[in-house]
This record gives structure tokens, C-alpha cells and sequence, in this order.
């Protein structure tokens, strides 16, 4: 059985993979989106509904701190560190990355970042556990 820290690390790889597909989905309408899609995407789409810009950025800086926080995770269950406070932290940092994501399509600027931050502290209460 996974540990709740791998489970959130599984969560948030497939959180990752929405915000990848969700700008698509919305693209669907928009004229000329299927050419687009299929094509190199040399040049934006013109149309483009701001909430999928908005999708796209909260995708890339998901990847961004997905790759921290899974060093964090693996890191302290291969020391054999991995305990409550490391489990709590990867709640944290899943269930603010989900907020942060929400915050980010909505365009709700505050709220994101602090959001944001709130999951840094999930990762750094993570890694906490090897010192």
C-alpha cells in the first residue's frame, strides 16, 4: 500500500496531466484550434480564451515545483524518513497546488500566490524531515 506522501505524489502527477489536456478542451471552439493543435503552434491561436493562457501558466509552474516536491518525497522515503509531518506536508502541498490552479485559470491574482506559497511550505515541510 502507498504511503500518503506517494499517494500525493501520484495526485499531483495526475493534476499535472488535467492542466496539460484542459487548455485543449477549451481551444475546442475556437476557429481553426483543431489545425492549430495538429500544427507546430508557431504562432499563438488567435481567439485564444485568456482562461486557457491562464491554464498553460499554472501547468508550467506546477512542473516547476512537481519536480521539487517529488526529490522532497522520494528522497525522504528512501532515507526512511517519511512520517506524519512529511505526509502532512504532501496534503498540503496537493491540496494547495489544486487551489493555486483554480486561483490561476479564475484569475484571481492574491489568492494564487498565496496559494503558491502555501505549497512551498507543504515541500519544505517535507524535506524538514531529513535534518
Amino acid at each position: 500500500m502507498l504511503s500518503t506522501d506517494l499517494k500525493m505524489l501520484v495526485a499531483s502527477g495526475l493534476l499535472c496531466l488535467v492542466l496539460a489536456i484542459l487548455p485543449n478542451v477549451g481551444r475546442a471552439l475556437v476557429p481553426g484550434s483543431v489545425q492549430w493543435n495538429a500544427g507546430n503552434r508557431d504562432k499563438p491561436l488567435e481567439g485564444d480564451p485568456a482562461w486557457c493562457k491562464r491554464a498553460v501558466r499554472a501547468h508550467a509552474n506546477l512542473l516547476e515545483n512537481l519536480t521539487v516536491f517529488a526529490i522532497a518525497v522520494l528522497v525522504v522515503h528512501v532515507a526512511g524518513r517519511a512520517n506524519d509531518a512529511s505526509a502532512l506536508g504532501a496534503i498540503i502541498f496537493f491540496a494547495a497546488r489544486i487551489l493555486h490552479a483554480l486561483f490561476y485559470i479564475a484569475g484571481v491574482p492574491y489568492m494564487r500566490t498565496l496559494a503558491f506559497v502555501v505549497s512551498l511550505a507543504g515541500i519544505l515541510r517535507v524535506m524538514w524531515q531529513l535534518f
